[in-house]
Protein backbone atom coordinates (compact mmCIF):
# COMPACT_ATOMS: atom_id res chain seq x y z
CA UNK A 1 0.00 0.00 0.00
CA UNK A 2 0.98 3.62 -0.56
CA UNK A 3 -0.48 6.38 1.64
CA UNK A 4 -0.55 10.06 0.71
CA UNK A 5 -0.82 12.13 3.88
CA UNK A 6 -0.73 15.72 5.06
CA UNK A 7 0.53 16.02 8.63
CA UNK A 8 -1.36 19.27 9.32
CA UNK A 9 -4.82 18.51 7.92
CA UNK A 10 -7.73 16.77 9.68
CA UNK A 11 -8.98 14.50 6.91
CA UNK A 12 -5.65 12.70 6.39
CA UNK A 13 -5.29 12.41 10.16
CA UNK A 14 -8.41 10.24 10.29
CA UNK A 15 -6.86 7.75 7.89
CA UNK A 16 -3.51 8.00 9.67
CA UNK A 17 -5.14 7.14 13.01
CA UNK A 18 -7.04 4.26 11.44
CA UNK A 19 -3.81 2.86 10.00
CA UNK A 20 -2.09 3.22 13.37
CA UNK A 21 -4.91 1.43 15.20
CA UNK A 22 -4.53 -1.42 12.70
CA UNK A 23 -0.74 -1.35 13.28
CA UNK A 24 -0.11 -0.79 9.58
CA UNK A 25 2.84 1.19 8.25
CA UNK A 26 2.47 1.64 4.49
CA UNK A 27 4.87 3.61 2.34
CA UNK A 28 3.89 7.21 3.08
CA UNK A 29 4.29 10.50 1.22
CA UNK A 30 3.54 13.76 3.02
CA UNK A 31 1.87 16.34 0.77
CA UNK A 32 1.96 19.94 2.03
CA UNK A 33 -1.39 21.64 1.62
CA UNK A 34 0.14 24.84 3.00
CA UNK A 35 2.55 24.86 0.06
CA UNK A 36 -0.19 23.91 -2.41
CA UNK A 37 1.47 20.61 -3.30
CA UNK A 38 -1.94 18.95 -3.65
CA UNK A 39 -2.56 21.18 -6.65
CA UNK A 40 0.72 20.30 -8.35
CA UNK A 41 0.99 18.17 -11.44
CA UNK A 42 2.73 15.31 -9.65
CA UNK A 43 -0.01 14.82 -7.06
CA UNK A 44 -2.83 15.52 -9.52
CA UNK A 45 -1.55 12.48 -11.43
CA UNK A 46 -2.36 10.46 -8.30
CA UNK A 47 -5.66 12.17 -7.47
CA UNK A 48 -7.07 14.58 -10.09
CA UNK A 49 -9.50 15.94 -7.48
CA UNK A 50 -6.50 17.27 -5.52
CA UNK A 51 -7.70 16.10 -2.12
CA UNK A 52 -6.14 14.13 0.70
CA UNK A 53 -5.87 11.45 2.02
CA UNK A 54 -5.20 8.91 -0.71
CA UNK A 55 -4.53 5.20 -0.24
CA UNK A 56 -3.35 3.04 -3.10
CA UNK A 57 -4.24 -0.55 -2.25
CA UNK A 58 -2.12 -3.64 -2.74
CA UNK A 59 -4.11 -4.32 -5.91
CA UNK A 60 -3.45 -0.80 -7.22
CA UNK A 61 -6.88 0.71 -6.56
CA UNK A 62 -6.77 4.42 -5.70
CA UNK A 63 -9.01 5.36 -2.77
CA UNK A 64 -9.57 9.05 -2.11
CA UNK A 65 -12.29 9.09 0.57
CA UNK A 66 -11.89 8.28 4.26
CA UNK A 67 -14.86 5.94 4.38
CA UNK A 68 -13.57 3.93 1.42
CA UNK A 69 -10.10 3.74 2.99
CA UNK A 70 -11.54 2.65 6.33
CA UNK A 71 -13.76 -0.03 4.79
CA UNK A 72 -10.89 -1.41 2.74
CA UNK A 73 -8.58 -1.59 5.76
CA UNK A 74 -11.31 -3.10 7.94
CA UNK A 75 -12.00 -5.82 5.38
CA UNK A 76 -8.35 -6.63 4.69
CA UNK A 77 -7.16 -6.27 8.31
CA UNK A 78 -10.16 -7.03 10.54
CA UNK A 79 -8.27 -6.96 13.84
CA UNK A 80 -8.81 -4.97 15.90
CA UNK A 81 -12.33 -4.26 14.65
CA UNK A 82 -13.06 -0.55 14.21
CA UNK A 83 -16.31 -0.77 12.24
CA UNK A 84 -18.11 -3.39 14.31
CA UNK A 85 -18.55 -7.14 14.12
CA UNK A 86 -22.33 -7.36 13.63
CA UNK A 87 -24.71 -5.65 11.19
CA UNK A 88 -26.19 -3.53 13.98
CA UNK A 89 -22.79 -2.45 15.29
CA UNK A 90 -21.56 -1.57 11.83
CA UNK A 91 -24.70 0.41 11.04
CA UNK A 92 -24.50 2.43 14.27
CA UNK A 93 -20.79 3.18 13.82
CA UNK A 94 -21.28 4.31 10.23
CA UNK A 95 -24.32 6.35 11.26
CA UNK A 96 -22.31 8.27 13.88
CA UNK A 97 -19.43 8.67 11.46
CA UNK A 98 -21.79 10.24 8.91
CA UNK A 99 -23.16 12.58 11.60
CA UNK A 100 -19.62 13.65 12.48
CA UNK A 101 -18.81 14.37 8.84
CA UNK A 102 -21.98 16.33 8.05
CA UNK A 103 -22.39 18.17 11.35
CA UNK A 104 -18.82 18.37 12.65
CA UNK A 105 -16.33 18.44 9.79
CA UNK A 106 -18.54 20.52 7.53
CA UNK A 107 -19.17 23.07 10.28
CA UNK A 108 -15.50 23.52 11.19
CA UNK A 109 -14.61 23.78 7.50
CA UNK A 110 -17.27 26.46 6.98
CA UNK A 111 -15.62 28.62 9.60
CA UNK A 112 -12.00 28.04 8.67
CA UNK A 113 -12.30 28.20 4.90
CA UNK A 114 -14.53 31.26 4.90
CA UNK A 115 -12.60 33.31 7.45
CA UNK A 116 -8.89 32.44 7.23
CA UNK A 117 -7.04 34.94 5.02
CA UNK A 118 -4.62 32.22 3.97
CA UNK A 119 -7.55 30.42 2.34
CA UNK A 120 -8.64 33.30 0.17
CA UNK A 121 -10.20 31.82 -3.00
CA UNK A 122 -9.91 28.32 -1.45
CA UNK A 123 -13.25 28.12 0.36
CA UNK A 124 -13.81 24.58 -0.95
CA UNK A 125 -11.06 21.94 -1.32
CA UNK A 126 -10.28 20.59 -4.76
CA UNK A 127 -8.89 21.90 -8.05
CA UNK A 128 -11.42 24.75 -8.52
CA UNK A 129 -11.20 28.08 -6.67
CA UNK A 130 -14.15 29.43 -4.70
CA UNK A 131 -14.49 32.82 -3.01
CA UNK A 132 -14.98 33.04 0.72
CA UNK A 133 -18.44 33.88 2.08
CA UNK A 134 -18.09 35.47 5.55
CA UNK A 135 -21.72 34.70 6.44
CA UNK A 136 -20.94 30.99 6.16
CA UNK A 137 -18.20 31.38 8.77
CA UNK A 138 -20.73 32.91 11.15
CA UNK A 139 -23.18 30.08 10.52
CA UNK A 140 -20.41 27.54 10.92
CA UNK A 141 -19.61 28.73 14.44
CA UNK A 142 -23.21 28.13 15.46
CA UNK A 143 -23.07 24.67 13.90
CA UNK A 144 -19.83 23.77 15.69
CA UNK A 145 -21.43 24.73 19.00
CA UNK A 146 -24.41 22.52 18.27
CA UNK A 147 -22.11 19.66 17.30
CA UNK A 148 -20.24 19.91 20.60
CA UNK A 149 -23.53 20.01 22.51
CA UNK A 150 -24.69 16.88 20.71
CA UNK A 151 -21.46 15.03 21.57
CA UNK A 152 -21.73 16.16 25.18
CA UNK A 153 -25.24 14.74 25.43
CA UNK A 154 -24.36 11.48 23.70
CA UNK A 155 -21.25 10.89 25.81
CA UNK A 156 -23.22 11.37 29.00
CA UNK A 157 -24.81 8.00 28.27
CA UNK A 158 -22.04 6.17 26.39
CA UNK A 159 -18.34 5.54 27.02
CA UNK A 160 -17.66 5.95 23.31
CA UNK A 161 -19.62 7.53 20.52
CA UNK A 162 -21.12 4.35 19.08
CA UNK A 163 -21.24 2.19 22.19
CA UNK A 164 -18.84 0.61 24.67
CA UNK A 165 -15.86 0.21 22.31
CA UNK A 166 -13.53 2.61 20.50
CA UNK A 167 -14.41 2.74 16.80
CA UNK A 168 -13.99 4.64 13.55
CA UNK A 169 -16.72 7.02 14.72
CA UNK A 170 -14.54 8.05 17.66
CA UNK A 171 -11.62 8.71 15.32
CA UNK A 172 -13.76 11.04 13.23
CA UNK A 173 -15.31 12.85 16.18
CA UNK A 174 -11.93 13.24 17.91
CA UNK A 175 -10.16 14.62 14.84
CA UNK A 176 -12.89 17.16 14.14
CA UNK A 177 -13.20 18.18 17.81
CA UNK A 178 -9.45 18.56 18.13
CA UNK A 179 -9.10 20.51 14.89
CA UNK A 180 -11.79 22.94 16.08
CA UNK A 181 -9.04 24.54 18.20
CA UNK A 182 -7.83 26.33 15.04
CA UNK A 183 -11.08 28.32 15.05
CA UNK A 184 -10.84 28.74 18.85
CA UNK A 185 -13.70 26.29 19.48
CA UNK A 186 -11.78 23.33 20.87
CA UNK A 187 -12.90 21.07 23.71
CA UNK A 188 -13.09 22.77 27.13
CA UNK A 189 -14.24 22.00 30.67
CA UNK A 190 -17.61 23.49 29.77
CA UNK A 191 -18.45 20.08 28.26
CA UNK A 192 -17.21 17.59 30.91
CA UNK A 193 -18.44 14.43 29.20
CA UNK A 194 -16.85 15.47 25.93
CA UNK A 195 -13.65 16.39 27.78
CA UNK A 196 -13.48 13.00 29.53
CA UNK A 197 -13.86 11.20 26.22
CA UNK A 198 -11.49 13.59 24.42
CA UNK A 199 -8.69 13.03 26.93
CA UNK A 200 -9.15 9.26 26.69
CA UNK A 201 -8.81 9.31 22.90
CA UNK A 202 -5.94 11.80 23.05
CA UNK A 203 -4.00 9.33 25.23
CA UNK A 204 -4.14 6.60 22.60
CA UNK A 205 -0.90 6.06 20.64
CA UNK A 206 -2.76 6.57 17.35
CA UNK A 207 -3.62 10.14 18.35
CA UNK A 208 0.06 11.00 18.47
CA UNK A 209 1.12 9.79 15.02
Amino acid sequence: MIFYDCSTAPSPRRARMFLAEKRLTPETHDISIAKGEQLGEAFRAVNPRATLPVLITDAGTTLTENLAIAMYLEDTHPEPPLIGTTPDERAEILQWNAICESQGAAAVAEVLRNSNPHMKNRAIPGPANFEQIPELAERGRVRVGLFKDMLEQRLADSAYLAGDAFTFADISAFVFSDFARVIKMGVTDETPNLMRWYEAIKARPSARV
